[in-house]
C-alpha cells in the first residue's frame, strides 16, 4: 500500500476555508494525483482539509469519506499552550519553553514514554497522544495492517497494493507521523514540517518476513506540483 499524507492548502482559519492561492494550490495537488490514481480518499472534518480533496474527487470521480479524529481542533485542545507575552495560544512546538524540553536529554531519554516527565504533569499531551494512536490504529487495521506497537512493525492483515490518500494539517499531522512511525512526538514536531498542500508518501511494503512490514517514508511535504506550476509554497518564492 502507498499511503499518501496531505497537508490542506493556504487557508483563512475563521472562518475555515482556503484562499484563493490554496485553490491553486489545491488546483496543482490534482493534477497530479490524478496521474497516479488514488483508490480511496479520506478527508479531515474541517473545510479546508476538504476543499483541498476536492479537485482531486471530482477528476477522479470520487468523494472523501470523512474522519473526525482527524480534525485539527482535537489536537490543538490537547497540543497548544499559552504564549509567553499572554497574547493567545500556540503549537507547543512553536513555544521556546517546550522546544528546550522537547529536546532535552532527559525528555530523549524517556523514548515513547516522554511524557510521563513530571514538566508535562498539567498538560493534555498523553491523552491527546493516546487518542490519536488509538485512533490512528483502528485507521490502519481497516485498511489490512494492524500495529504493533511493541516491535514498531505492522501485521499484514489483507496486504494490498492501494494508494490511499488523507487531506488533513500540520499540527494533527506530526502527531499523527509520531503514531504511524513509532517516532517519539518531541523528535517528530521539532524536527518536520508540512508546508501546504505537501505529500508525505508512505510505503507498506513486506520484506524478509511476509506478515509483517515497517512503513518506510519515501518523501516528506514533497511540493514538486506547486514548482512545476510555478506556484508559490511556504518556503519557495517566485
Amino acid at each position: 500500500m502507498l499511503f499518501y499524507y496531505i497537508r490542506h492548502g493556504e487557508p483563512i482559519y475563521s472562518p475555515d476555508q482556503l484562499t484563493p492561492h490554496g485553490e491553486k494550490q489545491a488546483e496543482a495537488l490534482s493534477e497530479r494525483l490524478i496521474k497516479t490514481g488514488l483508490d480511496k480518499i479520506y478527508a479531515s472534518t474541517s473545510t479546508r482539509a476538504i476543499q483541498t480533496s476536492m479537485p482531486t474527487c471530482r477528476k477522479l470521480g470520487m468523494e472523501p469519506e470523512l474522519l473526525d479524529f482527524a480534525n485539527e481542533h482535537h489536537a490543538w485542545m490537547d497540543f497548544s499552550v499559552p504564549k509567553a507575552d499572554g497574547s493567545g495560544d500556540h503549537w507547543a512546538f512553536h513555544d521556546d519553553k517546550y522546544i528546550d524540553l522537547f529536546t532535552s536529554p532527559e525528555i530523549r531519554a524517556l523514548g515513547d514514554r516522554w511524557y510521563d516527565h513530571p514538566a508535562f504533569e498539567n498538560t493534555n499531551f498523553k491523552k491527546g497522544l493516546e487518542r490519536v494512536y488509538d485512533a490512528a490504529d483502528g485507521f490502519f487495521a481497516s485498511l489490512g495492517y494492524v500495529h504493533d506497537r511493541y516491535t514498531g512493525r505492522y501485521k499484514c492483515v489483507e496486504p494490498n497494493d492501494k494508494r490511499v490518500a488523507l487531506f488533513a494539517h500540520q499540527g494533527f499531522g506530526l502527531l499523527f507521523l509520531s503514531c504511524l512511525l513509532d517516532i517519539p512526538y518531541p523528535q517528530i514536531s521539532t524536527r518536520f514540517d508540512m508546508c501546504h498542500t505537501g505529500i508525505t508518501l508512505i510505503q507498506f511494503r513486506t520484506y524478509t518476513n511476509p506478515e509483517y512490514c515497517i512503513p518506510r517514508v519515501l518523501s516528506l511535504s514533497d511540493s514538486a506540483h506547486l514548482m512545476e506550476k510555478d506556484i508559490p509554497s511556504d518556503y519557495v518564492r517566485y
